[in-house]
């Protein structure tokens, strides 16, 4: 197979993340607006062209007072600085069909290298044709070093927000012409 660009099909992949709420439970929360271009050849990613634009403000966690908080200036402050973006530099085969895929993720004005774990789940033909690639993605990173420093003390100590956001990413990627 030869390098092809690859369209995401939004209806059909997610961007979710993960973060530790009290020091007790987890908040889950995707975006729901976001963009790649993916130019790659699916049986050897570690030439592949790989980039990500994700509006912040279309974050949802199901309350509506916590993304508010979210998109403020404590947090994203998607007034100054509306999008995250992730722009692979370094692609590394670990196994078949996996990847770590290292990039620039820039998040409140800071850049700064994140690595992804990445799994080409399959390439089929849709039923009218089409060739289809599916992507598995999961990553780490700690919100502070991004300038997401925001948080509260607990009065039987700890903090309210963790500082570690993990992220997992499902695409569906349709070859195109």
């Amino acid at each position: 197979m030869t390098k092809a660009v690859w369209a995401v099909d939004k209806g059909h992949s997610s961007l979710e993340f993960t973060v530790k709420h009290m020091m007790m439970s987890k908040v889950k929360g995707v975006f729901t607006e976001f963009d790649a271009t993916v130019e790659a050849d699916v049986n050897d990613l570690t030439d592949a062209k790989i980039e990500f634009t994700v509006d912040l403000s279309s974050i949802d966690t199901r309350k509506e007072d916590r993304d508010n908080h979210l998109r403020s200036a404590d947090f994203f402050d998607v007034e100054n600085y509306p999008n995250m973006t992730f722009v692979a530099t370094n692609i590394k085969k670990t196994d078949e069909n996996e990847y770590d895929v290292t990039g620039d993720l820039s998040i409140h004005g800071v850049t700064k290298p994140v690595t992804f774990e990445v799994t080409v789940e399959g390439v089929h033909k849709d039923p009218w044709g089409n060739e289809v690639a599916g992507f598995s993605g999961e990553g780490k990173l700690n919100r502070k070093e991004f300038g997401l420093v925001w948080n509260a003390a607990l009065e039987t100590g700890g903090v309210l927000v963790g500082e570690d956001v993990k992220i997992n990413i499902e695409l569906e990627a349709h070859k195109q012409a």
